[in-house]
């Protein structure tokens, strides 16, 4: 967590996640990247006409000094702060900004959505998540001091999901957080039993060189598992792998990290398989 991405949108879920990034640069002598995209028009920016150059360049200064008093808090005091402005708001751009300066962690604000604007809109966080190569924490609430004491980390315990699990276990110790892992177990094709459980859960540990324990946890579908499971057991941070599907595959398929993103009421991080 030596470099933390941050995109702003100016917005009260937007300042929640630069409180988060601050408390984590604090903690571990970390530095902040602020990002805002802009969206303007590539007609605006790719023009030679007089008036719309100038007309690009007012919009620029205007979203530099909003930027600038937006980042003006006590809290940030003290924290390493590079503002970073982008012409277009293409969230694939935070991989190139994260490739570019090394970052190890995007902190992402938001409020969370449902029902039909869900479907046809998304959030802003959920293409975060979709988009990003590196773990993606995201949080919807207010939070002066980001501390976790008890992390649930979900997952199928298939190989594919080995380097997620492994990141999410270096990110416990990093806060020196209890890690709860769970097996969610639902009706229908995808059961198993608990004689099959355990063996597909003991040779992922091998393979990870790992012998911690994982609890099986039944429900009707693996997001109200791990939802029902984290409110059960008092805990402060979910973890779970995604693929980031996109296209077609992403609205047939769906993500369960997505959803867990924007449905989950505490702090959710993603780690991208």
């Amino acid at each position: 967590m030596k470099k933390i991405i941050v995109p702003l949108d100016f917005s009260e879920q937007s300042e929640y996640a630069l409180k988060v990034a601050a408390s984590l640069a604090k903690k571990y002598d970390s530095e902040v990247f602020a990002l805002h995209m802009l969206e303007l028009s590539s007609t605006l920016i790719s023009s030679s006409e007089g008036f719309q150059q100038e007309q690009m360049m007012f919009l620029l200064k205007l979203a530099e000094q909003r930027f600038n008093k937006f980042l003006d808090k006590p809290y940030l005091k003290g924290v390493r702060l590079t503002p970073v402005i982008k012409h277009y708001k293409v969230f694939a751009e935070l991989n190139d900004i994260a490739e570019k300066h090394d970052a190890d962690l995007v902190v992402m604000g938001s409020h969370g959505i449902d029902g039909l604007k869900e479907i046809f809109v998304g959030s802003n966080a959920e293409k975060v998540v979709r988009n990003a190569n590196i773990p993606v924490l995201v949080v919807k609430d207010d939070i002066d001091d980001f501390k976790i004491e008890r992390f649930v980390f979900a997952c199928d315990f298939k190989e594919e999901s080995l380097i997620a699990f492994q990141k999410a276990k270096a990110f416990a110790d990093k806060l020196s957080a209890k890690l709860n892992l769970i097996f969610v177990n639902t009706p229908g094709d995808n059961f198993l039993s608990t004689a099959d459980s355990y063996k597909r859960i003991s040779h992922f540990m091998d393979m990870a060189g790992e012998g911690l324990e994982v609890e099986i946890y039944n429900d009707y579908s693996v997001e109200k598992g791990i939802l029902n499971y984290s409110e059960n057991a008092g805990a402060d941070l979910i973890g779970i792998p995604t693929h980031g599907r996109k296209g077609l595959s992403h609205f047939f398929m769906g993500s369960i990290g997505e959803d867990i993103a924007n449905h989950a009421k505490i702090p959710v991080i993603t780690f991208k398989i």
